[in-house]
């Protein structure tokens, strides 16, 4: 039997008390809105936000959405009113919780190839007050070829800056013209490099000094910070039931966790009256700084995922939510951020309290049912990440505490025992665990290969923790560091992963931790 397509009907008519549905206000609100991106994150991140607060008579405006990366057309939003369905799944304070609602914040989408004269037309309403972007990192980079005189201008950029240019010209300079712009992708000072890019780019394009101060003075680009995992389609089975139950079909269908966090930085009072959605939900956070944000989610989050995730795969654990069924392995990664990451963060931005609420949150969404995050994708890069999230923290560590951080020398054993590639296929290095192959997807595997070859466990890690070009010291100079790492790699090559956590927490019992 073949669904009906969700429209605008079927989103007001719908019958079910469990569906969060739109009022025929909330479609009939002004457009406020432009946005760069038609992607899952926008989607379930500042349009769930946006969303809200229509429903709430809060915000009151919807979004025009610009399709700016390939050929296609937006006939798939067309198709369904620009409706969507977003379910949300997953664990907050320790209650599983699910939630559907059908999303009217967008009123159209409009494909930068094919329809540039009508996005910029949108620069001539006097509504529009806000722009947000998620082009990929890719997106913020200076194009110096590009010309806002093109049709479209080819870079993201480019376009923004041939729209206020628009905007500019048809309200003459005014400043009450000027929007807020806050970019979601992610990169650090995301706001900061996209004004420098634009700076830059009117240089370029040779705009005269008042569009230029203009640009500055009556536009307020925020940097920002983004927090959910939305993977976008469900499982097909699972995808295919829900639509069923929902009875209509859904081509934009996503979903995602419970927690959201969109943290902007700005302290102009009226770029706060624009981002009036913030009043609705807490997850909205609106702050001179949002560097305190960035580090919880660095060290806590992502540097969790960095010291566990070799450890987890190597357990025989394909995914978070099974490692997180282990009571062991779940306690590990909860005393691994109470009891050494936190700690080192707790500085005068971040309280000690602070850090432990936002663990919670992160052993809430680790354990999400309805999201198969799996390790093996989490080790892309592993090098890299370790770099940046965790070692700060080992060093950090030391310098609080003057002692072997217990939880960090595993995570950074298992990640060497990870790195140990046992084949070279077409250029490529794999490693293996309990006679199965995995690929080793990190710039340093071919580093790791030669370390390995012939040496002893011992070698290995004098040699790694030694290694100034990828740590930028040596970590063999941080007191009995390179013993407990060596302790439990010699451990974890006979595979009792598990074995350790369970010692170590037994340990730690003992002497009253």
């Amino acid at each position: 039997m073949s669904l009906p397509v969700l429209n605008t009907t079927i989103a007001l008519e719908h019958s079910a008390e469990t569906i969060t549905k739109p009022t025929e206000s909330m479609l009939a609100l002004p457009e406020k809105v432009l946005q760069f991106g038609t992607g899952v994150l926008l989607r379930g991140l500042p349009d769930y936000y946006i969303n809200k607060a229509n429903g709430k008579g809060v915000f009151n405006g919807r979004i025009v959405v610009v399709k700016s990366t390939g050929s296609g057309t937006s006939d798939e939003f067309s198709n369904q009113d620009g409706l969507f369905t977003h379910c949300i799944k997953g664990y907050q304070n320790n209650q599983l919780v699910e939630e559907t609602i059908i999303n009217a914040s967008i009123a159209r989408v409009l494909a930068a190839k094919t329809q540039w004269n009508d996005i910029l037309k949108t620069a001539e309403n006097k509504n529009m007050q806000l722009i947000i972007s998620n082009t990929t990192e890719v997106g913020i980079v200076l194009d110096e070829n590009d010309r806002i005189g093109n049709n479209p201008p080819s870079s993201f950029p480019g376009k923004l800056l041939a729209w206020l240019h628009h905007r500019y010209t048809t309200f003459n300079g005014s400043l009450e013209a000027g929007v807020v712009i806050v970019p979601t992708e992610l990169v650090i000072d995301n706001g900061t490099k996209l004004k420098l890019i634009i700076e830059q780019l009117a240089e370029l394009n040779q705009l005269d000094e008042a569009f230029i101060n203009w640009l500055f003075t009556a536009n307020d680009f925020c940097n920002s910070l983004v927090d959910r995992i939305v993977p976008g389609k469900m499982p097909q089975a699972q995808h295919d039931a829900t639509l069923v139950a929902l009875g209509y079909q859904d081509d934009l269908m996503i979903m995602s966790e419970v927690y959201s966090l969109w943290a902007i930085e700005t302290s102009k009072q009226r770029s706060k009256e624009i981002l009036s959605f913030s009043k609705i939900d807490n997850g909205v956070v609106i702050v001179p700084n949002i560097n305190k944000f960035r580090e919880l989610k660095l060290r806590l989050l992502n540097g969790t995922h960095t010291f566990s995730c070799g450890l987890a795969y190597l357990a025989g654990f394909e995914t978070v939510k099974d490692a997180m069924a282990n009571n062991t392995f779940s306690l590990f990664l909860h005393d691994l951020m109470t009891h050494e990451i936190a700690p080192c963060i707790e500085n005068v931005e971040i309280s000690r309290l602070e850090s432990y609420e936002f663990a919670k949150t992160v052993i809430d969404r680790f354990r999400n049912p309805s999201i198969d995050h799996r390790w093996l994708s989490i080790t892309m890069n592993y090098t890299g990440k370790m770099q940046m999230r965790n070692l700060p923290l080992i060093i950090e560590h030391y310098n609080r505490f003057d002692q072997v951080p217990q939880y960090m020398a595993i995570g950074f054993a298992s990640y060497i025992l990870f790195m140990q590639s046992t084949e070279i296929k077409e250029g490529k290095y794999y490693g293996s665990m309990n006679g199965k192959s995995y690929h080793i997807n990190d710039d340093m595997a071919a580093y790791f290969n030669d370390v390995w070859q012939n040496s002893s466990i011992a070698t290995v890690v004098q040699n790694v923790l030694a290694n100034v070009k990828l740590w930028g010291v040596n970590l063999n100079n941080y007191d009995g560091f390179s013993a407990a790492v060596q302790n439990y790699l010699s451990i974890f090559k006979s595979g009792k992963f598990l074995e350790v956590l369970a010692n170590l927490e037994k340990n730690k019992e003992e002497v009253g931790v």
